[in-house]
């Protein structure tokens, strides 16, 4: 099936595989948290046990360097996207107070960017990462 949007994480290639996973868990969170279309029905088993739900439509994870990210962030930025993002900084932070604070202690040229995820129209998902490769 081929949908009209895409719904795509974005990750610095550099990171280790811990922490490109964590990125991509947390930012997808923020897709289906204010996105609840993207949220298909609950999962049962032939044993009768429920499943939470989860996206309706494949999650396409890229990877690029973190020029190629910024470059990505600020053409998302140019065309009011609505993108969840992940800084070097939240790494060492530990819950979600302090990780507000930490972007909002910087602007948006100044942040270290790891990662960020969006779900929209295609045509735009793709003009916004271009120059990103899908992760291996």
């Amino acid at each position: 099936m081929r949908f009209d949007t895409k719904i795509a994480v974005a990750l610095r290639e550099d990171l280790p595989v811990w922490q490109k996973l964590n990125v991509t868990a947390f930012t997808v969170s923020g897709l289906g948290a204010t996105r609840p279309e993207l949220v298909g029905e609950p999962y049962r088993d032939g044993s009768g046990n429920l499943y939470l739900p989860m996206f309706r439509q494949p999650v396409l994870v890229f990877a690029g360097s973190a020029e190629a990210l910024k470059a990505a962030h600020a053409r998302a930025m140019a065309r009011n996207l609505r993108i969840a993002i992940y800084t070097e900084a939240l790494f060492a932070t530990g819950h979600d107070e302090a990780n507000r604070a930490a972007v909002q202690a910087v602007t948006a040229e100044a942040l270290d960017l790891v990662g960020f995820a969006m779900h929209e129209d295609r045509k735009d998902v793709d003009k916004v990462l271009k120059g990103l490769t899908l992760h291996p």
